[in-house]
């Protein structure tokens, strides 16, 4: 098939929220009553007149709104199960056409399993992690027992692509980090693996320790939100979500996408 359909892994994240979904569209209120409709209409000069009073003239939006359209191409089609991409509203969200509805993804928390996938699949096979290696091995200070813990897990954490070296009493040297993380804050992630290793490491058991750590690891590298992406990026974002374990469920637990049928839509419209 030209796509894979929704499977299990997915979790069909959107079937559990849908109704909430629903629930928390509202209809705006009605300023005025059918009484004052239909018994105390004003004129339309008094509308006009009171209209002018109040509100300057559109001068152009202060701000660039923050719903951005791209003309979708004609090669995209939306018999995916994700759909194609339409829109990004506040830099966040996404909004998808699908053949019998529409989807809207969280891209933060999408991009963020997605990285966590990626982490988990190269720390299960036989070869370590992709790394990026630093053209500058980078200095990190850290108190003293923060240091002994990244020590303790030098070589599974070099397994997902994090080389660290002790550097004296209270600093790690950082040679290389996971590729899916060659643009994120190298400083910012170890204190953060180091603060996970501390917050957890007594009280789970080690496969559950490293799975925080790799949770950790994936927010870094992942697709912020507040980023403008193209049509191209959203696409391929959705496109890798289709074919990820997990990717309906984002790291806490939350869902990363929520479907809207074509039925649905029309509900909130008052045509059903």
């Amino acid at each position: 098939p030209k796509y894979l359909p929704v499977t299990p892994y997915m979790r069909r994240a959107s079937d559990t929220v849908g109704a909430a979904t629903l629930a928390a569209f509202r209809a705006e209120p009605q300023a005025v009553t059918r009484y004052q409709m239909d018994y105390a209409r004003p004129s339309q000069g008094a509308i006009r007149a009171a209209y002018q009073a109040q509100a300057p003239a559109f001068d152009g939006f202060a701000e660039a709104p923050s719903a951005r359209v791209e003309e979708m191409p004609e090669e995209v089609v939306t018999d995916a199960p994700l759909g194609a991409a339409r829109a990004q509203i506040h830099e966040n969200y996404i909004v998808a056409q699908t053949e019998h509805g529409m989807v809207i993804v969280d891209q933060h928390a999408a991009h963020e399993r997605l990285v966590l996938e990626r982490l988990r699949a190269a720390g299960a096979g036989s070869k370590a992690a992709a790394a990026q290696a630093l053209l500058l091995p980078e200095v990190v200070e850290l108190d003293e027992p923060a240091c002994d813990r990244l020590e303790e897990r030098l070589g599974q954490l070099a397994g997902y692509g994090l080389a660290l070296e002790r550097f004296g009493p209270g600093a790690m040297l950082v040679r290389s980090v996971p590729a899916a993380l060659a643009h994120g804050d190298v400083q910012a992630l170890v204190r953060d693996v180091a603060d996970d290793l501390a917050a957890n490491d007594d009280a789970l058991l080690l496969g559950e320790r490293l799975d925080h750590v790799l949770a950790t690891m994936a927010c870094h590298g992942s697709v912020r939100a507040g980023r403008s992406l193209s049509v191209a990026e959203m696409n391929a974002l959705l496109r890798e979500m289709e074919i990820t374990p997990r990717s309906g469920q984002c790291n806490h637990g939350r869902p990363t996408w929520v479907k809207l049928a074509h039925g649905d839509i029309e509900k909130l419209f008052g045509r059903r």
